[in-house]
């Protein structure tokens, strides 16, 4: 007993003990958004990062090809009869929201939107990327949106008077209408399914949506209802676009609700071929920007930061086993 007294009496050694990596963590992802902004600019990057994504552009082209192809195509000329007109009376309106304006705000003001984070973050790679992302979004869907209409060939709820603009009904001996109404409105009477004007709506503001939701970081989980607010706002523009056309007599119900789940689905796809998810660590960025910086040494990723936290976890393991074996990991 008296032999150990000494030994709990003599000083221990001082262990100067190196940073702890979670430590060193935290500020360096806090510099990871600033660091490097400003450094990838348009006059500076920008033709090397159209050049690179110049196959993308092509293909763009040729989508937008194919989208005045199919509206040049005259579609499938379903059987109308006279026993079906009874669904298909609705009065022929007017549109509440005119065609010209779709791309207006399905396409320019995201643009638009994406232009402001620019001048803000002067960032080219999230300027390319998000325009890039929304056209596909759009287009992708004008051709899904389009191939279907003319295939299908469902009759508008308006039909009947695109089809007899005068009421003078007229069948053949099968029963079914002879149109004498003009060859344009009897052509977009068959355009029915699916909406055309939900579907680029949802394809153009869902994108904007999970853009604005990554960078302002909406679902960071501090509980700021105030950005859920902007996030949900251009969702709440396209389904009040939706309804219009249900209001219009232009559509049934399950056109809209076809025409939102196309441009929705498409749009969460283009959007994650270029940005991680809303609610990631790193929502605010697309991944090029990343890997960017990265290319220039920035000491901080999320690959990275991964490994530094399965070190601590396993130094504190190590630690907490060697504290309940009695041994001790300090030099002697």
């Amino acid at each position: 007993m008296m032999n150990c007294i000494p030994l709990l009496l003599s000083p221990k050694p001082e262990v100067s003990n190196p940073p702890h990596p979670q430590e060193q963590q935290e500020p360096q992802r806090g510099r990871m958004q600033e660091i490097d902004l400003g450094v990838h600019t348009i006059k500076s990057h920008g033709g090397r990062v159209a050049s690179k994504h110049k196959h993308d552009w092509i293909i763009l082209v040729i989508l937008i090809a194919i989208e005045i192809g199919l509206n040049l195509i005259s579609p499938f000329y379903r059987y109308v009869g006279k026993d079906m007109m009874t669904d298909l009376k609705y009065p022929f309106k007017d549109n509440t929201v005119p065609v010209w304006s779709v791309p207006v705000y399905a396409v320019l003001l995201p643009i638009l939107v994406f232009v402001c984070f620019y001048l803000k973050r002067t960032c080219v790679y999230d300027l390319h990327h998000s325009i890039l992302g929304l056209l596909f979004s759009v287009l992708i869907t004008g051709v899904i949106t389009d191939s279907i209409k003319v295939a299908t060939g469902r009759p508008r709820p308006n039909f009947y008077w695109r089809c007899f603009p005068d009421g003078k009904e007229l069948y053949d001996a099968l029963g079914g209408v002879i149109c004498h109404g003009k060859s344009g409105e009897v052509k977009e009477g068959h355009k029915s399914f699916p909406s055309g004007h939900t579907s680029w709506s949802f394809a153009g503001l869902t994108f904007l949506s999970l853009y604005l939701s990554g960078k302002i970081k909406a679902f960071n989980g501090e509980g700021h209802v105030a950005k859920l607010c902007l996030v949900i706002f251009p969702l709440l523009a396209a389904c009040l676009v939706g309804i219009s056309r249900v209001d219009d007599y232009w559509h049934h119900w399950q056109d809209v609700f076809a025409g939102a789940l196309i441009g929705s689905l498409v749009a969460a796809f283009c959007y994650r071929q270029f940005y991680p998810n809303p609610y990631h660590e790193e929502g605010w960025g697309p991944y090029a920007y990343f890997k960017a910086a990265q290319e220039r040494g920035v000491p901080m990723t999320s690959q990275n930061g991964d490994a530094l936290r399965t070190m601590s976890l396993q130094m504190d393991s190590t630690s907490l086993e060697n504290m309940e074996s009695g041994t001790s990991t300090a030099p002697r």
